[in-house]
């Protein structure tokens, strides 16, 4: 159901409602310079100090979270975004086999009090490189980007993994700049829950592979 240029659900939205609203954004919601502003240029980039709380009118969240060290937690970690499970909260989720590349839609379905709400979204960026110094060596990093299409509340830009979520967002709509000190709460802790999620991801993946297999 679409009310005032938002797509709302009184239960969890189904794959079709999700469609509907995808059909129903228009394109990107922000300037096409701004597309891929988050994207990391270094391992090195995901350690630094804090950027500007605002960037040309935009509000910008950061979260970040040791993930851990080594080859097999990098691997978990990605498989996590991969599969979606950064956004596996019960409150909010994505469809989880919405492919990771560029140009790809979905919608993030989030509940607040009592409708769902749908925001549209499509990736922007999507790398998957090793670094050092700028060049091919040691130290991974795998992010992806996924900026808001018109019929979403905020303009928004993201960008995820050391783990990390990094976010440009202003109101895009009358209801979300009245309530905007609000959304910028629930923005961060959607951040600090997603790396929650990331981390229970690879603390159980990296506990099944150190399990030894059964006696025969």
């Amino acid at each position: 159901m679409a009310w005032g240029g938002l797509f709302l659900s009184l239960s969890r939205p189904t794959p079709e409602q999700q469609k509907s609203c995808l059909a129903a954004a228009g394109g990107f919601n922000y300037d096409t310079d701004l597309h891929g502003a988050t994207h990391p240029k270094s391992p090195a980039a995901l350690t630094t100090a804090e950027d500007s709380d605002r960037v040309r009118g935009f509000s910008v969240t950061r979260s970040r979270v040791l993930v851990g060290s080594g080859a097999d937690t990098f691997r978990h970690a990605k498989s996590a975004l991969l599969s979606w499970k950064h956004l596996a909260l019960g409150w909010a989720e994505a469809e989880p086999g919405t492919p990771v590349k560029i140009g790809a839609r979905f919608c993030i379905c989030y509940k607040e009090v009592v409708p769902w709400v749908m925001f549209p979204l499509q990736i922007a960026y999507v790398t998957d490189d090793k670094y050092n110094g700028g060049k091919r060596g040691k130290g991974g990093v795998f992010a992806f980007g996924s900026g808001t299409l018109q019929g979403h509340l905020l303009v928004d830009a993201e960008e995820r993994v050391w783990y990390e979520v990094v976010s440009f967002s202003k109101p895009a709509h009358p209801l979300s700049a009245l309530c905007y000190p609000y959304v910028r709460l629930r923005q961060r802790h959607f951040a600090r829950e997603s790396g929650k999620a990331v981390l229970r991801h690879v603390a159980a993946a990296c506990s099944s592979s150190r399990t030894p297999p059964p006696t025969q």
